[in-house]
């Protein structure tokens, strides 16, 4: 609250750790079983949760878990199997969430917030399923990377519940390409277009601010990122109207 001082905003969110990406940084080295440990991180983490509601902000739980950890902590499972981790994730997930209500809730998924080739990320179409029935109303997701700007298309063939928007990323968080604001106004028309427009939330693939340790993203050039969004969110809307 701070932070936000005197700015005129629309709405804040605010971020918190997944139990599983808990888990995924912090390894189960007392519970005698992984599921054990995660319904543990989520009566520990429920109380922050709970916090940021209450305060009035926006909550966004950040699941790198429910993608990322395919080619880390679970590379040696089949995509099979790894889906039945992502299952246990969300419903982990959805017993600390339970009480909030899902409209002041998102949940944002990645492959991983690096510059790399990423040609072993499980697909989208694959795990999109199981995250719809996480309780958050928002889904955010990568959607400018070079490895899943394509799959937009996947919302041709999975129905968006009527309880659920969609937040697709449009600029990449990894580069330090400023993307042109006719790019991203296509990258918006194309996601409205299939699931409705009043039902999109354009944004970033992830936070610039990953690492405490390094940013790959010059700091003017965060900055000038989201101004194209603005200024391609503005084409996209005429174009929508």
């Amino acid at each position: 609250k701070t932070a936000i001082g005197t700015h005129q905003v629309e709405e804040v969110f605010m971020t918190a750790a997944s139990p599983g990406v808990i888990a995924n940084f912090l390894p189960n080295e007392y519970y005698p079983s992984e599921e054990t440990y995660l319904y543990a991180l989520a009566e520990a983490m429920k109380h922050e949760y709970q916090a940021i509601v209450q305060a009035g902000f926006l909550l966004q739980i950040d699941c790198p878990d429910l993608a990322m950890t395919r080619v880390t902590q679970f590379a040696d499972l089949s995509v099979d199997e790894f889906k039945d981790v992502v299952a246990l994730h969300i419903d982990v997930l959805n017993s600390a969430l339970e009480g909030l209500s899902p409209e002041r809730m998102r949940l944002h998924l990645c492959w991983g917030n690096y510059e790399g080739p990423h040609h072993h990320d499980v697909p989208l179409k694959e795990i999109i399923h199981l995250v719809l029935k996480a309780r958050p109303e928002g889904i955010s997701f990568e959607g400018a990377n070079p490895r899943h700007a394509h799959e937009w298309k996947v919302w041709r063939d999975v129905r968006l519940p009527d309880d659920k928007v969609i937040i697709p990323g449009v600029l990449d968080s990894t580069t330090n390409f400023v993307e042109h604001p006719e790019l991203v106004a296509e990258r918006i028309v194309r996601y409205a277009e299939v699931v409705g427009r009043e039902r999109v939330i354009a944004s970033t693939d992830c936070g610039f601010g990953t690492s405490a340790w390094g940013r790959k993203v010059d700091g003017k050039i965060a900055w000038a990122k989201p101004q194209s969004l603005v200024e391609g969110a503005r084409l996209a809307s005429r174009e929508l109207w």
